[in-house]
């Protein structure tokens, strides 16, 4: 337990009590449930291109494997550790079993600024770490995709890998990959796309309009991008971005579209620098009047130091743990109805499953099919949580976490204690 205690694990597990706790859940089950499965620390030895070997740590947590394989992304990041990793597989696991997939949940990463590493360094590092991990991934066992700091490129270096040390090809052992070697159309905007589903979903519930609605989203990465996009697609008007150096806040609306063909061609430096409006801190948007606020950064954004200041109608978590536990009282006693992580992103484990079973099968779909069958499954959870919500007079949070949290417990209740 020392190993994983940190602030970000510390959430989970506290989550998870407070779930378990109204669940009443069986004790036994409960302590086997707080700590994950199996857990990898490696190092991860890289010639840089001046010659010198550096060794970064990286890490692999699998939480559950009690419905089927795990499934979780790789994230490359400075501050990743064993507590933040074990914490992220275990909202994987809650994930996947609220959005009905046959996964429990994994998490990995490694401990390095991705953006300061040549390409060369960062395939080194990437197949070494692909190498490390070996004896715990694959298809039927546990399948990475990408996360904060990874991408497509990152997941083909990683199933070619695998696939070297097999003697064929293995595109089933990630998901997030280039559509040439197995990838699925759809998957890059897929965990945004979710987030816009069940907004709109909870817009209806509310007697909400979409058109004319305002939105800020924090975090301008893959997750927040398309968010931004799709929300201004449906009608709504996106009125602030941020990224980790800030954003920027226009009342009018921003022009989306424009502003990532400007970011992406400036090298996704800073948003600050275009012009576009007014300079604005991840902490003023927090706190900006809006009708939609999408915390799409990094965990813990949202605390009891501010969750008093934040003014939207809805909060959509494209991030994972953006709202501590503390922060959430402040929110619901304000009137904030609050989709949970687990729900609002799952866009992106659901249409990573959809490219599981698309490279096991060697059949693919369809785009349409694609967004149309996340459209089904992620709304048809989000109404099974509010209904679970409004009939045992819980938050969103807390019927989300049941719910997940019950088909792990029946599960392993079927399958017993071995040996």
């Amino acid at each position: 337990m020392n190993e994983l205690d940190n602030h970000t694990f510390r959430l989970a597990v506290a989550q998870f009590d407070q779930a378990a706790e109204q669940m009443k859940l069986d004790p036994n089950l409960r302590e086997r449930l707080t700590l994950p499965e199996r857990s990898l620390i490696v190092s991860v030895p890289v010639r840089m291109d001046d010659g010198t070997v550096k060794v970064f740590t990286g890490y692999r947590v699998k939480h559950d494997s009690s419905r089927g394989p795990s499934k979780g992304g790789i994230r490359y990041h400075p501050d990743v550790n064993l507590g933040e990793v074990a914490a992220l597989a275990m909202w994987m696991t809650w994930k996947c079993a609220l959005a009905g997939l046959p996964y429990g949940g994994a998490k990995g990463g490694v401990q390095v600024a991705p953006e300061q590493l040549s390409r060369g360094e960062l395939q080194r590092l990437t197949r070494r770490y692909a190498a490390e991990i070996f004896p715990l991934i694959g298809p039927d066992k546990d399948v990475p995709a990408p996360d904060v700091g990874t991408d497509a490129q990152v997941m083909a270096w990683i199933m070619d890998t695998y696939s070297q040390q097999m003697g064929f090809a293995v595109p089933g052992v990630v998901t997030g990959k280039p559509l040439s070697i197995g990838g699925s159309l759809g998957r890059e905007e897929a965990t945004g796309r979710g987030v816009v589903d069940v907004t709109l979903e909870a817009m209806q519930h509310l007697g909400m309009d979409v058109r004319g609605a305002t939105v800020a989203v924090q975090g301008f990465g893959n997750v927040g991008s398309h968010t931004a996009r799709i929300m201004q697609e449906a009608g709504a008007k996106v009125i602030a971005v941020s990224d980790k150096t800030g954003g920027l806040y226009n009342p009018k609306g921003l022009d989306i579209p424009d502003l990532l063909t400007r970011y992406r061609s400036a090298g996704r430096q800073s948003l600050c620098d275009i012009k576009m409006g007014e300079a604005v801190t991840n902490e003023e948007l927090l706190g900006l009047d809006c009708t939609v606020l999408v915390p799409a950064a990094l965990s813990e954004q949202i605390t009891q130091h501010n969750a008093a200041k934040v003014r939207c109608r809805i909060l959509a978590e494209g991030a994972n743990g953006p709202t501590t536990l503390e922060a959430d009282r402040i929110l619901i006693a304000n009137g904030v109805f609050i989709i949970p992580d687990i729900l609002a992103n799952s866009g992106g484990v659901i249409v990573s499953y959809f490219e599981w079973v698309q490279d096991v099968q060697r059949f693919f779909w369809k785009e349409q099919d694609i967004r149309d069958r996340l459209h089904e499954i992620i709304t048809e959870a989000f109404h099974r949580t509010l209904q679970f919500a409004t009939t045992r007079q819980v938050s969103m949070r807390m019927a989300a976490l049941m719910s997940g949290i019950d088909k792990v417990a029946q599960a392993h209740l079927a399958r017993g204690l071995y040996p």
